[in-house]
Protein backbone atom coordinates (compact mmCIF):
# COMPACT_ATOMS: atom_id res chain seq x y z
CA UNK A 1 0.00 0.00 0.00
CA UNK A 2 0.95 3.37 -1.14
CA UNK A 3 1.31 5.93 2.00
CA UNK A 4 1.38 9.16 -0.21
CA UNK A 5 0.34 9.78 -4.29
CA UNK A 6 3.43 9.36 -6.62
CA UNK A 7 2.90 10.75 -9.99
CA UNK A 8 1.93 8.31 -12.91
CA UNK A 9 2.55 8.79 -16.65
CA UNK A 10 -0.71 11.22 -16.13
CA UNK A 11 -0.04 12.95 -12.56
CA UNK A 12 -1.35 16.10 -13.79
CA UNK A 13 -5.17 14.32 -14.52
CA UNK A 14 -4.26 12.99 -10.77
CA UNK A 15 -3.62 16.37 -9.01
CA UNK A 16 -6.70 18.03 -10.94
CA UNK A 17 -8.91 15.07 -10.01
CA UNK A 18 -7.02 15.13 -5.99
CA UNK A 19 -8.08 19.12 -5.79
CA UNK A 20 -12.04 18.47 -6.64
CA UNK A 21 -12.07 16.25 -3.28
CA UNK A 22 -11.97 19.30 -1.03
CA UNK A 23 -15.41 21.15 -2.66
CA UNK A 24 -16.99 17.34 -2.57
CA UNK A 25 -16.43 16.88 0.96
CA UNK A 26 -17.37 19.88 2.06
CA UNK A 27 -21.05 19.05 0.57
CA UNK A 28 -21.15 15.79 2.09
CA UNK A 29 -20.70 16.89 5.69
CA UNK A 30 -23.04 19.18 6.02
CA UNK A 31 -24.80 17.80 8.92
CA UNK A 32 -21.36 17.29 10.55
CA UNK A 33 -19.86 20.60 10.83
CA UNK A 34 -20.20 24.13 11.01
CA UNK A 35 -23.28 24.44 8.75
CA UNK A 36 -22.45 28.15 8.38
CA UNK A 37 -19.08 27.61 7.42
CA UNK A 38 -19.96 24.83 4.91
CA UNK A 39 -22.65 26.96 2.90
CA UNK A 40 -19.81 29.41 2.78
CA UNK A 41 -17.76 27.00 1.46
CA UNK A 42 -20.27 26.27 -1.03
CA UNK A 43 -20.71 29.49 -2.07
CA UNK A 44 -17.60 30.28 -2.76
CA UNK A 45 -16.78 27.29 -5.07
CA UNK A 46 -20.26 27.78 -6.89
CA UNK A 47 -19.40 31.13 -7.85
CA UNK A 48 -15.90 30.45 -8.80
CA UNK A 49 -17.10 27.22 -10.85
CA UNK A 50 -20.21 29.24 -12.71
CA UNK A 51 -19.37 28.65 -16.14
CA UNK A 52 -20.58 32.45 -16.61
CA UNK A 53 -22.42 35.39 -14.79
CA UNK A 54 -24.04 34.09 -11.79
CA UNK A 55 -26.49 35.81 -9.10
CA UNK A 56 -28.37 34.81 -5.82
CA UNK A 57 -30.93 32.67 -7.90
CA UNK A 58 -28.09 30.84 -9.82
CA UNK A 59 -26.17 30.26 -6.65
CA UNK A 60 -29.25 28.92 -4.55
CA UNK A 61 -30.12 26.92 -7.61
CA UNK A 62 -26.64 25.17 -8.31
CA UNK A 63 -26.30 24.47 -4.21
CA UNK A 64 -29.73 23.51 -4.16
CA UNK A 65 -31.20 25.39 -1.28
CA UNK A 66 -33.86 27.90 -1.16
CA UNK A 67 -32.71 31.49 -1.83
CA UNK A 68 -33.54 33.12 0.95
CA UNK A 69 -30.55 30.91 2.76
CA UNK A 70 -28.22 31.59 -0.03
CA UNK A 71 -29.12 35.21 0.59
CA UNK A 72 -28.06 35.21 3.88
CA UNK A 73 -24.95 33.36 3.15
CA UNK A 74 -23.93 35.35 0.28
CA UNK A 75 -24.73 38.30 2.27
CA UNK A 76 -22.05 37.18 5.18
CA UNK A 77 -19.44 36.84 2.33
CA UNK A 78 -19.52 40.16 1.24
CA UNK A 79 -19.82 41.43 4.09
CA UNK A 80 -16.86 39.59 5.00
CA UNK A 81 -15.16 40.86 1.41
CA UNK A 82 -15.06 37.23 0.10
CA UNK A 83 -17.88 38.19 -2.75
CA UNK A 84 -18.60 41.50 -4.20
CA UNK A 85 -22.06 42.24 -6.27
CA UNK A 86 -22.06 44.00 -9.81
CA UNK A 87 -24.07 44.92 -12.39
CA UNK A 88 -24.86 43.05 -15.29
CA UNK A 89 -23.96 44.24 -18.54
CA UNK A 90 -26.60 43.08 -20.32
CA UNK A 91 -29.52 44.22 -17.62
CA UNK A 92 -28.63 46.52 -15.38
CA UNK A 93 -31.25 45.75 -12.59
CA UNK A 94 -29.77 42.35 -11.84
CA UNK A 95 -26.93 42.09 -9.50
CA UNK A 96 -24.05 39.59 -10.06
CA UNK A 97 -21.84 37.74 -7.60
CA UNK A 98 -17.77 37.98 -8.63
CA UNK A 99 -15.23 36.33 -5.63
CA UNK A 100 -12.70 39.25 -4.66
CA UNK A 101 -9.29 38.03 -3.94
CA UNK A 102 -9.78 37.21 -0.82
CA UNK A 103 -12.53 35.30 -1.70
CA UNK A 104 -10.32 33.01 -3.93
CA UNK A 105 -7.52 33.09 -1.62
CA UNK A 106 -10.19 32.15 1.06
CA UNK A 107 -11.29 29.35 -1.48
CA UNK A 108 -8.05 27.71 -1.92
CA UNK A 109 -7.33 27.40 1.55
CA UNK A 110 -10.55 25.74 2.30
CA UNK A 111 -9.98 23.40 -0.65
CA UNK A 112 -6.17 22.89 0.17
CA UNK A 113 -6.85 21.89 3.78
CA UNK A 114 -9.54 19.18 2.37
CA UNK A 115 -7.50 17.59 0.24
CA UNK A 116 -5.00 17.38 3.43
CA UNK A 117 -7.83 16.28 5.41
CA UNK A 118 -8.67 13.53 3.06
CA UNK A 119 -5.07 12.44 1.90
CA UNK A 120 -4.24 11.99 6.00
CA UNK A 121 -7.71 9.82 6.11
CA UNK A 122 -6.79 8.14 3.13
CA UNK A 123 -2.77 8.04 3.80
CA UNK A 124 -2.85 3.80 4.14
CA UNK A 125 -5.08 3.14 1.03
CA UNK A 126 -3.70 2.06 -1.90
CA UNK A 127 -3.05 4.92 -4.89
CA UNK A 128 -5.31 3.66 -7.44
CA UNK A 129 -8.63 2.83 -4.51
CA UNK A 130 -7.41 6.66 -3.63
CA UNK A 131 -8.13 7.95 -6.73
CA UNK A 132 -11.26 6.12 -7.60
CA UNK A 133 -12.88 7.21 -4.16
CA UNK A 134 -12.00 10.31 -5.17
CA UNK A 135 -13.91 10.00 -8.44
CA UNK A 136 -16.59 8.42 -6.96
CA UNK A 137 -16.50 11.13 -4.59
CA UNK A 138 -16.96 13.77 -6.94
CA UNK A 139 -19.12 12.04 -9.21
CA UNK A 140 -21.51 11.23 -6.18
CA UNK A 141 -21.24 15.12 -4.91
CA UNK A 142 -22.23 16.60 -8.85
CA UNK A 143 -25.14 13.73 -9.08
CA UNK A 144 -26.36 14.66 -5.57
CA UNK A 145 -26.54 18.24 -6.34
CA UNK A 146 -28.44 17.75 -9.31
CA UNK A 147 -30.95 15.20 -8.10
CA UNK A 148 -31.66 18.37 -5.16
CA UNK A 149 -31.98 20.86 -7.61
CA UNK A 150 -34.57 18.48 -9.65
CA UNK A 151 -36.56 17.84 -6.11
CA UNK A 152 -36.05 21.72 -5.88
CA UNK A 153 -37.98 22.35 -9.43
CA UNK A 154 -40.69 19.39 -8.60
CA UNK A 155 -41.45 21.09 -5.41
CA UNK A 156 -41.50 24.92 -6.78
CA UNK A 157 -43.69 23.34 -9.94
CA UNK A 158 -46.01 21.22 -8.10
CA UNK A 159 -45.39 18.16 -9.67
CA UNK A 160 -44.56 16.82 -6.24
CA UNK A 161 -41.89 14.11 -8.38
CA UNK A 162 -44.88 12.31 -9.94
CA UNK A 163 -45.01 12.69 -13.83
CA UNK A 164 -47.36 14.71 -15.85
CA UNK A 165 -50.08 13.04 -18.07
Amino acid sequence: MSRSPSPGADGADDEALLDGVGPALAAMRASATDTRRVLRNQVLNVIAEAPGEITVGGVAEAMGVFQPVASRTIAACVEGGLVRRTASQTDGRQSLLVLTEEGEAERRRLAAGQRRAFEEITETWDRADRLQFARYLIQYNRDGGEWVRRQRREQRDGSGGQEQD
